[in-house]
This record gives C-alpha cells, sequence and structure tokens, in this order.
C-alpha cells in the first residue's frame, strides 16, 4: 500500500507485517473532532465537511453506515475511492473521481492536509472544506461525532452510544476489534504460520463467543441496537465472499453460526443500509489490490450469498 513520509510517496507491501511474521495495524494520526460547543475549532455545520471512503474497506463502511442512520446524507458529501489500489494507493479515475479537490491519488489529499506528513494513507477521512484539512482519519472516532455532534442541527434522533450502554459496548468493542475486525487481517496479512494460527484461533473463539451470545440476544447489547453492533456488521459482511478465503479464515463461513448469519442479515436489511455495501468493490479490491496475498489477480465468481433472505431475529424480541 506504501505511505508518506515527509509527503513524498513511498511504496510498499500492504501487508506491513514485522519480523515475527505479524501484522500491526498504525494508529490514526489526525485525530481532531467535530463538537457543538462555540469554544470549538471544529463546529457542527451542514455542508462543511466531506467523507473520502472506500465501499471495500470495513473501517470506511461504518462511517457510510452511521451516515445513514443519522440522515447526515444532505449535510455531509462522499466522495468513494477507485476499488483497485495499487503502487501509487488508494486512486481516483474517471468513474470515481474526486470531485471535491480534483486529485489522482489519496495521498494528495493528506499531503495538502499536511505537507510534511509522515504515515498511512487510509480511508475513511473525514475532510473539513472550511479549514481545507483533515478533521479525522480514526472510523471508531468518526462514528462517535456522527452519533451525536449533529443532532442539534437536524441528524435523525438515535443515539447508539448511550450512556447506560458505553462500558459494556466498549467492551465488546475491543474485543471484537482485536480478534475480529483487525482478526481477519492478522491472519491474511501474516506471513508466519504462527503469526497465522494465532489470529485463525482467536477469531473464532470469538466468532463462537458472539454465535453463543446471540443465541439469546438480538443485538449484541439485547434488545437495542448499538454502535457495537455497526462496527460488526462490515465484517461480517465480508467474511464469506473475502475473509473464508482471501485471508485464509476458514474454519467456517459466516452461514456456518446460525445466529451470527441471521443477525447479518437483519442489520444488512435495516433500513438504508443494503444502499452502504457494494460487493463489487469488495471482491474486486481484495483480491485485485492485494497481489502479496493473491498474485494472479483473479477476482472469484463466487460465493452466492443472499444477505436479503428472511432473518426471524424477532423471535428474539422479548429475551433481553
Amino acid at each position: 500500500m506504501g505511505q508518506l513520509v515527509d509527503g513524498v510517496w513511498q511504496p510498499s507491501d500492504v501487508r506491513g507485517a514485522t519480523d515475527d511474521g505479524n501484522f500491526k495495524r498504525k494508529e490514526s494520526v489526525f485525530r481532531d473532532w467535530i463538537r457543538d460547543d462555540p469554544a470549538a475549532r471544529f463546529q457542527p455545520e451542514s455542508g462543511r465537511y466531506h467523507l473520502y471512503i472506500s465501499y471495500a474497506c470495513p473501517w470506511a463502511h461504518r462511517t457510510l453506515i452511521f451516515r445513514k442512520l443519522k440522515g447526515l446524507e444532505g449535510m455531509i458529501g462522499v466522495t468513494v475511492v477507485d476499488p483497485l489500489m495499487l503502487e501509487n494507493g488508494w486512486q481516483f479515475t474517471a468513474d470515481h473521481p474526486d470531485t471535491l479537490q480534483g486529485a489522482e491519488y489519496l495521498h494528495q489529499v493528506y499531503a495538502r492536509a499536511d505537507p510534511r506528513y509522515t504515515g498511512k494513507v487510509t480511508v475513511p477521512i473525514l475532510w473539513d472544506k472550511k479549514e481545507g484539512t483533515i478533521v479525522s482519519n480514526e472510523s471508531a472516532e468518526i462514528i462517535r461525532m456522527f452519533n451525536s455532534a449533529f443532532d442539534r442541527i437536524g441528524a435523525k434522533p438515535g443515539d447508539y452510544y448511550p450512556a447506560d450502554l458505553a462500558g459494556e459496548i466498549d467492551a465488546v468493542n475491543e474485543r471484537v476489534y482485536e480478534t475480529v475486525n483487525n482478526g481477519v487481517y492478522r491472519a491474511g496479512f501474516a506471513t508466519r504460520q504462527a503469526a497465522y494460527e494465532e489470529a485463525f484461533d482467536a477469531l473464532f473463539e470469538s466468532l463462537d463467543w458472539l454465535e453463543e451470545r446471540l443465541s439469546t440476544r438480538r443485538y449484541l447489547m439485547g434488545e437495542r441496537v448499538s454502535e457495537a453492533d455497526w462496527r460488526l456488521l462490515p465484517t461480517l459482511l465480508r467474511f464469506d465472499p473475502v475473509y473464508h478465503g482471501h485471508f485464509k479464515c476458514n474454519r467456517n463461513r459466516l452461514i456456518d453460526f446460525p445466529n451470527l448469519w441471521g443477525y447479518a442479515r437483519e442489520l444488512y436489511q435495516w433500513p438504508g443500509i443494503a444502499a452502504t455495501v457494494q460487493f463489487d468493490h469488495i471482491k474486486s479490491h481484495y483480491y485485485a489490490s492485494h497481489r502479496a496475498v493473491n498474485p494472479t489477480g483473479i477476482v472469484p465468481k463466487g460465493p452466492r450469498v443472499d444477505f436479503a433472505a428472511p432473518h426471524s431475529r424477532d423471535r428474539l424480541r422479548s429475551a433481553a
């Protein structure tokens, strides 16, 4: 994928593995915050902010989901990168142009925010058109901004990080992030057998735990859909089409977990969510871009996964 070093693009291996074969994800660098506070640098304003995303990326996907859930489409614009990511990183093409800044590559957007920037060039980016800079490139924090910062100026009602559940949400998020959201990457980008097997085992231990948890709860927190559910969903949607084969996460498929499979279908069918999912982008990005993992770049035609099928999760309505 490469990175910027003092504002200059340097290609490198997308896997980013260390000497022990483990994949280590870099921390996000831009970590400012939109606050409904007159003293804040970044305040909620309709039309001021713009989101750069990839339909393929699960981290970017969660921000697109929250933009939909909170009805922010009219307040926050979106630019989508091309699904193919090669030696120059995320790129813009005739089919997927950067209509906001006219950049050819996403690293140019980072360099405009900070001409001396050193670090990875990732999606999502929350861009401030007023100051011409990046507010944040940390998806976990962007979704929290979307959840509450724009409520006063007309965002849809709904709190997906309620105070009474915050501690439990954080605890579930931590395990799911380490072993599932990032766990599939730790398995797929491992360069040594031991590192792969460690990630693989932790992943399926957590999937078994989630399967059991969802046997008596409609959602991860019970009766209330929360941030934890929407952070898990992008990984589940990509599991059978990509992670099972491409990342060798093949002990089970998602459809082999009855509760997780029904749960994923229900969330996919939530109003507006299916429109945020583009399986052609997902498959073409992973299989065609990760040449260290899939040297031929051949994109498989299967599998056929029907997320629109009935889910029957409403049987757990009173189980919490």
